[in-house]
């Protein structure tokens, strides 16, 4: 597979479908707030014959070619119907024939911020970028958004980062004070202290780990209040499952931002899934950030 270029800036994987276009629009948003470039990146997948299946060695057949074009030119066409009064932000269109995921993924490194839609095109396309979406909160090198189509969000609700004090949940909270500031919006900050609805240890005092949990909220973000300071700050301190107060507080939310990976070990799995369960059930866009590549 040969390397794919981009512009280092907002990156968008599109298909046509709906969902596509709503990853357009909103990265067109977050392109101009940033002014910084988009890239409109459609893959290819390649065609395979033969027994046993193999790729098409000739390249890219024309009609795959002609497709992807109109695909290409309705995501420009989504950019300009979507940034209103603003001028437009830079953009680049490119086309490569290769495999999505991996694609997707490699491209993660060098951009700002990588955004698809929750689903794909068709029942078999949404399959594919289904899976292509959980590819990414998983396995990507830097900030990846999934966008959904679920219901519109308010400019003026606020953003929610979920913080536990992981390197993962550093960088998410770095991106979640960014992008309030940038909407001139609040920023509400959830921590749980257990991560289970029940704490199986008796006699266990609540209220010592909820005055821990405050303590790790303000060191977490004293250092960011500092930087922003026009950023708003709610603190919650819960007890239950992380992700279940992360999609009720995105009722009120129009971003949520969550780090892929937890406190190591069998939480670092659980916060994985976290992160899986709010992108499938958030029903706004969701930024999941991974930690820095050592």
């Amino acid at each position: 597979m040969s390397q794919v270029r981009t512009a280092p800036g907002v990156v968008v994987g599109v298909d046509g479908s709906p969902e596509s276009d709503a990853a357009v629009a909103w990265a067109t948003h977050e392109a101009i707030m940033r002014q910084l470039p988009i890239t409109l990146l459609h893959v290819v997948t390649p065609l395979e014959t033969g027994w046993p299946p193999g790729p098409v060695a000739e390249g890219m057949p024309s009609w795959q070619a002609d497709e992807a074009t109109k695909i290409l030119a309705r995501a420009r066409n989504v950019v300009d119907a979507s940034r209103g009064d603003a001028a437009s932000p830079e953009v680049h269109t490119v086309m490569a024939y290769s495999q999505v995921v991996s694609t997707l993924i490699g491209i993660t490194k060098d951009c700002w911020l990588t955004v698809v839609g929750s689903t794909g095109l068709g029942a078999i396309g949404r399959l594919l970028l289904g899976s292509v979406s959980t590819s990414l909160i998983h396995h990507a090198q830097g900030p990846v958004a999934v966008i959904r189509t679920d219901r519109a969000c308010s400019t003026d609700a606020p953003v929610v980062v979920g913080i536990d004090g992981s390197p993962a949940s550093e960088r998410a909270t770095a991106v979640a004070f960014e992008e309030a500031s940038f909407r001139g919006v609040p920023l509400v900050a959830l921590h749980a202290w257990s991560d289970v609805g029940v704490m199986p240890i008796l006699n266990v005092d609540r209220h010592e780990y909820e005055v821990q949990g405050h303590e790790i909220l303000a060191e977490r973000l004293a250092g960011y209040q500092e930087q922003y300071p026009d950023v708003a700050v709610e603190r919650r301190v819960v007890c239950d499952h992380p992700a279940r107060w992360l999609i009720k507080a995105a009722e009120q939310a129009q971003l949520v931002v969550v780090g892929s990976r937890g406190r190591g070990g069998f939480a670092s799995q659980l916060l994985g899934s976290v992160s899986s369960a709010v992108v499938q059930a958030a029903g706004i866009p969701v930024i999941v950030v991974r930690p820095a590549s050592k």
